[in-house]
């Protein structure tokens, strides 16, 4: 089985600044650490990269820390951070990052932003920028901003546009679940309307605070195949960032108080559910976990082998060399 994780995070405070970072997200997550956690069934297994927030001015420094550690980690694209806002600010932004080979794509993060940011003009000049070149949108809200997301959708309708996360619903946790709701699955029909936008079966472990199960959360991988259609469907792990809830059975590095710890094994788990589901629903498991992102992203052939399913996973990720 291969797999290419189409949401994976990377950072390291002491390289990069970044004003979010607490708990137990605030260490080094990189190469040795990705390493522990591995998709137990993928024989071969990618990633891209979506930036991780850094602060605006090291933006295109986190692209290029990622790329000189890509071919060992196994990262095969780049969603960079941007703002789209900023006019010939932007202009010039994008141009810098015409420069670095695995951009893919970009991430404006919305999800803090007042309503209707997306829709300013200054905005949709900078996402026709980033369609102009052939790259994609990641698009990082809250439920409640979907249907702002189908407006940018309909004002550059060239833009390849992802929404991470399914949208961030409300999922509760695997004790008290919340169903989806009439608004969200509304508005995620609404967006599916538009036929270059995608959805990533990503981040419910963490909009459950990491207290999640298969039956809670699959309501709402039900409701994403009913309305992008299981084409448009692509697998992400959001790691670290979905890893971190009440410490896992057996943790010898638990904490004593009870609070937050990093789940060493939940990576593994999201991908379990998700192949489980897909094979119980008769979905391509291969469209979900590679095939899908593959495409969306443009990741280019050259990237893997023909028989690569065939060969034994290479160093971290399994990353295919040559």
């Amino acid at each position: 089985m291969r797999a290419l994780d189409s949401h994976l995070h990377l950072w390291d405070p002491e390289v990069l600044h970044y004003t979010w970072l607490e708990g137990p997200l605030a260490w080094r997550f990189a190469d040795t650490e990705i390493e522990h956690s591995r998709v137990s069934r993928a024989t071969t297994e990618t990633a891209v990269f979506v930036q991780a927030e850094t602060v605006e001015d090291d933006f295109l420094d986190e692209v290029r820390w990622v790329a000189g550690q890509a071919s060992a980690i196994g990262v095969v694209g780049i969603v960079a951070g941007v703002r789209l806002d900023r006019g010939t600010d932007t202009t010039a932004h994008l141009e810098g990052l015409e420069a670095e080979p695995l951009v893919v794509g970009v991430r404006h993060i919305l999800q803090g932003e007042d309503d209707g940011a997306a829709g300013t003009a200054a905005f949709v000049t900078g996402a026709r920028e980033v369609a102009a070149r052939g790259w994609t949108f990641d698009a990082c809200i809250h439920a409640a901003q979907l249907p702002e997301v189908s407006r940018l959708a309909a004002a550059v309708p060239e833009l390849r546009i992802v929404l991470d996360h399914l949208g961030k619903p409300a999922v509760g946790t695997a004790e008290a679940p919340v169903a989806p709701t009439p608004e969200w699955v509304r508005d995620i029909d609404d967006l599916a309307r538009h036929p270059l936008a995608y959805c990533k079966l990503s981040g419910l472990p963490a909009e459950a605070g990491g207290d999640w199960s298969r039956e809670q959360l699959e309501p709402f991988l039900d409701a994403a195949a009913d309305s992008f259609g299981v084409d448009r469907l692509m697998w992400g792990s959001d790691w670290p960032v979905s890893v971190i809830g009440p410490a896992e059975a057996d943790d010898p590095h638990a904490p004593d108080d009870g609070s937050a710890a990093y789940q060493p094994t939940a990576r593994d788990r999201w991908a379990e559910v998700v192949i489980a589901w897909a094979e119980d629903r008769g979905h391509d498991v291969d469209a979900i976990l590679w095939r899908n992102a593959t495409e969306f992203y443009r990741i280019g052939e050259r990237r893997a082998t023909p028989d690569a399913e065939d060969q034994p996973r290479r160093g971290i990720l399994g990353w295919l060399r040559g």
